[in-house]
């Protein structure tokens, strides 16, 4: 290669400049935060991280270091709608796609998606405030019936104290027309709203999570049994979901996180930086 062995050598030895030094710490610390997302973030995300961790540093930076070290985030996948509104008597659609609230319990956002096992399918059932994202109800089960959205709807009452008029949306499904479901609405003031037939941007919050879901967990795993399913999206949903994933509707903050921080200072406003679901 036309060099000499006293310059090879002398190149060999030279310690790496500051500006690599520097660049080879923030990769580590990248490689910290991207793993502790359970390889989920993205550079908007990590460089917030990085931010609060008292590092000054612009996103297209960590994004460039993030593919030298090519460290990316779980690959994205479809999924399908499990919505059958044969019989359904669909309520009116007064949400709107208006997809943000002033406080919390003021709007949630229901819907269903299906989990692949081994065994067979798991549905699963949220309840989402939309003041935060969080997800305050929850419910699974091997069929598709009218309890599995009654369950998720007893513990987001069961965890949240209703002041205020509540909105709860859904799409056309069966299960969101069975009489159980609209007596609980009745019995708590709720007004029932129901996305347009065909329409999935008008739910696009509950879809939005479900993607989430699918991309950052299950589509990474091999679930044999129900029980395997149900124990790996509980942790999801109420340790990393609820209380670490950072969403770029709150800011960058975790939905309960969020929450506290708004009660702390009750004049803090969300800012929807992004369309639709989010």
């Amino acid at each position: 290669m036309s060099v000499s062995r006293s310059g090879y050598y002398d190149w060999r030895d030279r310690p790496e400049s500051p500006r690599a030094q520097r660049h080879q710490e923030l990769t580590e610390k990248i490689r910290y935060f991207h793993q502790a997302s359970r390889d989920t973030y993205g550079a908007p995300r990590i460089r917030k991280a990085l931010l609060e961790s008292g590092e000054r540093i612009g996103e297209n930076t960590v994004a460039l270091l993030m593919r030298r070290a090519a460290i990316v985030p779980k690959m994205v996948r479809k999924f399908r709608v499990t919505t059958d509104s044969r019989k359904t008597v669909p309520a009116p659609n007064l949400l709107k796609q208006q997809f943000t609230a002033a406080q919390p319990n003021e709007r949630w956002v229901s819907d269903i998606a299906f989990i692949p096992t081994r065994a067979g399918w798991l549905y699963l059932a949220v309840i989402i405030d939309l003041y935060s994202r969080a997800v305050i109800g929850w419910s699974m089960d091997k069929r598709m019936k009218a309890t599995l959205v009654t369950d998720a709807l007893k513990m987001a009452l069961m965890r949240r104290k209703l002041r205020s008029p509540l909105l709860l949306h859904s799409d056309q499904g069966s299960q969101y027309a069975a009489a159980d479901y609209r007596a609980i609405l009745a019995a708590n003031g709720i007004e029932c709203s129901m996305s347009r037939k065909g329409n999935c941007w008008d739910n696009a919050v509950a879809e939005s999570f479900f993607h989430t879901l699918k991309t950052e967990l299950v589509h990474h795993e091999d679930y044999h049994y129900r029980a395997e399913a149900k124990a790996s999206i509980f942790e999801y949903i109420e340790v990393f979901y609820n209380r670490q994933r950072r969403h770029s509707h709150t800011g960058q903050m975790a939905p309960l996180i969020f929450e506290e921080a708004a009660a702390d200072s009750p004049n803090r406003t969300v800012i929807d930086r992004t369309p639709r679901g989010g």
